[in-house]
This record gives C-alpha cells, structure tokens and sequence, in this order.
C-alpha cells in the first residue's frame, strides 16, 4: 500500500538525503522497506515516503536536519512497539541499529543507544545483581518506554523508568545535537521525561540500575467461571499490600495459537501477576490469600531470576495485529468488578483478548526531589489496559468492545492516562489524556520552541 500522498521532495532531493546517512534510505520501491518499518503492532500501518536506518547518532542529525530544511514530518520506531498509529508519507527515522549497551556495576548505571531492547540491559545487568525498571515485556525498546514514563513490573518498589535517568542524547528538530540532564538544559531534559518524542529524536540515555538479589514472582491463572471471587479477592487483597509487591488482575481470552501455552489456549481464564522484591518467606505470606483461592489452572509464583522476569506477564513473544487503549481507575469496588464481569465476564462472548487492572501507588506516586518532568499517573490507585486482536472472526467487534467496558465503568475510570497506555485513538481529543492542562501547555510552549514546523508530528504527538 503506497503512502497516501505524494511525496514532498524531489528524487534530486532523495540522493542528497543519501549523500548525507551512512545508513539504508529506502522507499516503498526498495528491498528492505518492509522490513525497515515493520511494527511491532500488525494493525499499524507504517508506510513513510522514505526510511532512514540510521547507523549513528550522526545519521540521525543528518536526516533530521535534511527533514526541516525540504519540510518533510519526521516519525521515529526502534523496535515498532510505540506503533499504536498509522503513519502516512514523511521520513521515517529506523534507531534500531544504535545498539551501544555498556553497564558500569560501580556507578550502578547502563549507557543505551536507542534501539537497545531492555533483553540486552538485563543480560548485562542482572550478573552484578542489578535491574533495569522494564515493563511486562523485555522485547521492548528501553528508550521509547522511558520516554513515555515506562511503567516497571516493579513499579510501586522503584517507581517509573523515566525516574531514574541520568541524561538523554538528543537531536533536536533543529539537526542540533544535545546532551541534556539536570544540570545542561534542564528544562528540556525533564520534558523528554514523560513527553515522548515530541522535542527531539533521543538517540542515547543513561540511567540508574537498581540492586536486587532476587524476586519472587510469576503468575496464577484461575478458571474463568470464578472471575468474580478472584477480581473481589484481588480487590480486597490490594487495599494494604506493601510497597514490595507490584501486582496486577488480568480476564485473559487467548485464541488457540502455539504462542499461547497449552493451558490457556481457547478458554477464559483470570491471570494473576505477582512480583515481590520482599524475602522468600515474606512474599509467600503476602500472596497467600490469593493462592488460597480454588481450583488454580496454573502456579509459577516461586524463587526466580530476573532474566526471567517476561513470564511473570507472557506478553506475546511475537508481533500481532491489535488494538489497544488504557485509563487511569479510581477503584475496584464491587459496583465496577459487576459493571466489568458484565461486559467481559464468563457469560458475555467479549471479543478482547486481554483485560488487565494494575495496581499503581507506593514509589509510583511519589516524584523524585527538584522533579519537572511531565510523567502522567502518579495519582492513579489503578490502571486498567484492554487490547484485542483485531483479525477475523472478531477483529471487526474490538473498537465497540473497548468502548463498552470503558463506559460500563463510567464513574470509576478517569479521563487520564499515561502516554504509553493511550493506545489506539482516534482523534486529537484522545491524545489530550496523556498530560494535564498544565503540563500540555509546558509541552506546547517548548514544542513551539524547538519545532516551530511541527517535524515531529507522528505517534502521539501533542497538538495546539
């Protein structure tokens, strides 16, 4: 499928881009253009007049700079998983190649280009006892999920990715190279905190490891016809959990894929997601009202490595096509366990894969000292995240799917969200949710400083 415009540019202009990268420029003529702009999200189309994979920092000035000089938008994709909207026409910047991964045990800190995926952090890390603040899936990009604040599966221990970084490299719209932390353009440096990619193209960051000896950790999954106890008990049972336990209630409707464990395929079951950085003995006293429950279809909470810490969620190892949204939740009480179990519950014929209740709080809701970043979900006691596949024979039902729950639950959710949880939205309206008023309009003050065209206007790009 051909963008949906012609391009700006000329092909004289298309062989001066070339004369500048050292890296592919391709167009959806070339070899390798599929492959360069592939997402994670299969529903995504992905289809700029041209493609950068950028080899360096350097390249990724270059493109930048060559974008602002022929007015041409400007989007950026790592690893593809930030691809939750279409991209038509413009350049697309490919940072996978920049795959710098250095961790220092003595300064507890790892040093990442820009298409590092967490994988690589914790296989250097974890040998020294040290973790980086990855969400549920290591596969992920460490620098797009920072950027959007990155919600850890250890979350209410640490608090968010983003936290915890030191300093970001970046290339501004301008094609100016920037290195920026809390002492060198400090206001900046806090924007790119939560603000995604709307100021610059970030193509390096340092941040915090954090030590860890060991987790407990893993999941439970119960029979689907006994939703209503598990969703009541986890309720109850997340009023006064410690600081040490991140947690989250998953209605799970896998299809009968070989991806998918055996188990869990084609059925409803409920998954319980349990991380504890507490001892051994500690954390088997805290899960135990909810091992208490019946008939589990499966248990793997025990004693584990980090390195193995994508089993606590089994997140899909491999892209799929979807659609996804997320909001802030006030709370679990019985009225919105009833309004949830009656749009997805046991007895309706919900087409969503998967719905998922996180607990927030602890270190989540509290902002490092002298913080101005713009990292949205500090006040939220929950979140709540809905995605469905969106193939047949059910595909067609999702959008309507997602929007009932959401408006069963009227009165509980909250019109907020994090960026990274804004999904598949349709308009601009949608996109405001990622940032208080107050916090959009210090985004659209320094967005019309640093890109007056608006370069950077793919994704979930903040809009005037």
């Amino acid at each position: 499928m051909p963008p949906s415009n012609s391009p700006t540019f000329s092909p004289a202009d298309l062989e001066e881009l070339r004369q500048r990268v050292a890296g592919p420029v391709l167009t959806p003529r070339d070899d390798g253009y599929d492959r360069e702009t592939a997402a994670y999200n299969l529903a995504t189309p992905v289809r700029p007049d041209v493609v950068v994979g950028a080899q360096d920092a350097d390249d990724v000035a270059a493109a930048v700079a060559w974008a602002a000089a022929h007015h041409v938008p400007l989007g950026v994709q790592a690893t593809g998983h930030g691809a939750d909207l279409p991209m038509q026409g413009g350049l697309l910047i490919s940072t996978a190649r920049l795959q710098e991964c250095t961790v220092d045990p003595e300064s507890r800190t790892a040093h990442v280009g820009a298409g590092v995926r967490w994988r690589s952090v914790l296989e250097a890390s974890v040998p020294h006892g040290l973790v980086g603040l990855n969400g549920s899936a290591t596969d992920v990009g460490v620098v797009g999920y920072t950027l959007g604040g990155g919600l850890p599966v250890l979350g209410r221990t640490f608090g968010f990715a983003a936290d915890h970084v030191r300093s970001f490299e970046v290339v501004t719209p301008d094609g100016r190279r920037r290195a920026v932390d809390a002492g060198h353009e400090p206001e900046l440096f806090g924007l790119l905190r939560g603000g995604k990619g709307n100021l610059g193209v970030v193509t390096a960051m340092e941040f915090e490891l954090l030590p860890l000896d060991g987790l407990y950790g893993g999941a439970i999954i119960y029979p689907g016809a006994h939703a209503r106890e598990v969703l009541t008990a986890w309720s109850r049972w997340t009023a006064d959990l410690p600081e040490t336990v991140s947690t989250s209630i998953a209605l799970l409707r896998l299809p009968a894929m070989d991806i998918v464990p055996e188990p869990l395929r084609d059925r409803f079951v409920v998954q319980l997601r349990y991380a504890c950085t507490a001892s051994e003995e500690e954390a088997e006293r805290l899960l135990g009202p909810m091992r208490a429950l019946p008939d589990p279809v499966m248990d793997t909470v025990g004693p584990m490595s980090y390195r193995d810490v994508d089993a606590i969620h089994m997140d899909p190892p491999v892209p799929i096509p979807y659609r996804e949204a997320g909001r802030l939740l006030e709370d679990v009480d019985g009225d919105a366990v009833e309004a949830l179990l009656g749009q997805a519950g046991p007895d309706s014929d919900c087409p969503l894969a998967l719905i998922e209740v996180r607990l927030m709080g602890g270190a989540l809701s509290r902002a490092p000292e002298g913080a101005a970043d713009l990292v949205a979900g500090r006040e939220g006691r929950y979140v709540i995240g809905l995605v469905g596949l969106t193939v047949p024979p059910d595909g067609d039902r999702v959008p309507a799917a997602i929007e009932g729950v959401l408006e069963a639950l009227d009165g509980h959710v909250s019109e907020r969200t994090m960026v990274n949880f804004l999904g598949s939205v349709d308009g601009d309206e949608d996109s405001v949710r990622a940032w208080s008023d107050e916090d959009r309009s210090r985004l659209l003050t320094a967005k019309a400083a640093y890109d007056p065209g608006n370069l950077l206007r793919f994704q979930h790009a903040v809009r005037a």
